[in-house]
């Protein structure tokens, strides 16, 4: 899981916009984990997820 703080070096920002409805959803993966992780990790979990499973890893 991704440290608070400073940002790595080798990464960049993105502003993304979600529906009321998909937050809910965010906030409620957020209550079932262990972590609590916050919502940009739960998104960046999801994307790493939907790359794994499409054979492209986010390291390539």
């Amino acid at each position: 899981m991704a440290r608070p703080g400073r940002p790595a070096v080798d990464t960049e920002g993105v502003t993304v916009r979600f529906d009321r409805a998909t937050l809910q959803a965010i906030d409620e993966i957020r209550r079932q984990s262990d972590d609590l992780p916050s919502r940009p990790e739960v998104v960046r979990r999801a994307v790493a997820d939907w790359l794994e499973r499409r054979g492209t890893s986010s390291d390539d």
